[in-house]
């Protein structure tokens, strides 16, 4: 079975509509497919029409960003419930600071001669949702920076003029959301974060400890020395292992749905007891 559980549509930070990412997952040849939105479960109901249509199996998941020792770290929720209000609740409180941050950060770019960002950065999401993707991409299209590297470099982080300190909920609470309606928290794409082997590690640790059920072993850009990494890990860790490209469909980005290694430990998957699936 082709596997993947981790992609994203408009509603987020993804460039195609739910519909379009599902009729992509079919053509790529996809058994299994999720669409994990960041703090969003909004473009689940249409996804979910369309996989009925062409007969896919979604997996309904969402990719909540939190916080642990200062830093911002991403968990999949799977196989979650849309309708649970703890959920629901949580995902809100960090769609409103969305919001903020977004006006902040327009702010910042005004103060470095990027006028009217807010406005621009509107055209580029085709949803309500602003992300630091739409502003990257904006300033790409502005001809101000000339790769989306470029701009976080420059523009998107730390102290630079866009960059905007994160006020996420914590990676305990976060879990507690995802366990509370029904789903299993999955640590994403672990080695994409700036820290050293030892620091991920402590991360696991502290994880493992508040409920984490699993990790990203396979991503859409994983080497195989990295897939094997992050399987003694899960091992390590006792962590169920999972695969999602992380699609967001942009023309200048090289991720493509579907498009991965296979999964090392087989009989430790996140899917293994999911009976719908059988």
């Amino acid at each position: 079975m082709k596997i993947d559980l981790h992609n994203h549509s408009y509603y987020s930070d993804g460039f195609l509509s739910p519909t379009e990412v599902v009729d992509l997952a079919k053509q790529e040849g996809c058994d299994v497919f999720s669409l994990t939105d960041h703090d969003t479960t909004d473009g689940l109901l249409e996804a979910q029409k369309q996989a009925d249509k062409i007969d896919l199996k979604l997996v309904h998941g969402v990719e909540i960003s939190a916080m642990w020792n200062n830093m911002t770290v991403h968990i999949l929720g799977l196989n979650v419930d849309i309708n649970n209000s703890i959920l629901q609740d949580g995902l809100k409180q960090h769609q409103d600071f969305r919001k903020v941050r977004a006006a902040m950060m327009a702010r910042g770019l005004g103060g470095a001669g990027v006028f009217n960002a807010l406005e621009k950065v509107k055209l580029v999401a085709k949803k309500g949702m602003i992300t630091r993707t739409h502003f990257a991409q904006m300033l790409v299209q502005e001809g101000v920076c000339k790769d989306m590297r470029s701009v976080f470099k420059r523009f998107l982080t730390g102290k630079k003029p866009g960059g905007v300190g994160a006020k996420w909920a914590q990676f305990d609470e976060v879990i507690s959301w995802i366990h509370a309606s029904g789903g299993q928290a999955v640590l994403a794409h672990p080695l994409r974060y700036r820290m050293t082997n030892t620091k991920i590690k402590r991360l696991l640790t502290h994880l493992s400890a508040a409920g984490l059920d699993g990790v990203e072993v396979v991503t859409g850009s994983s080497s195989k020395d990295e897939i094997t990494l992050v399987s003694q890990w899960a091992k390590e860790f006792d962590l169920l292992v999972s695969s999602g490209s992380d699609y967001h469909g942009w023309p200048n980005q090289r991720v493509r749905i579907g498009h991965l290694h296979d999964m090392p430990n087989v009989n430790k998957t996140v899917w293994k007891d999911w009976s719908w699936l059988n």
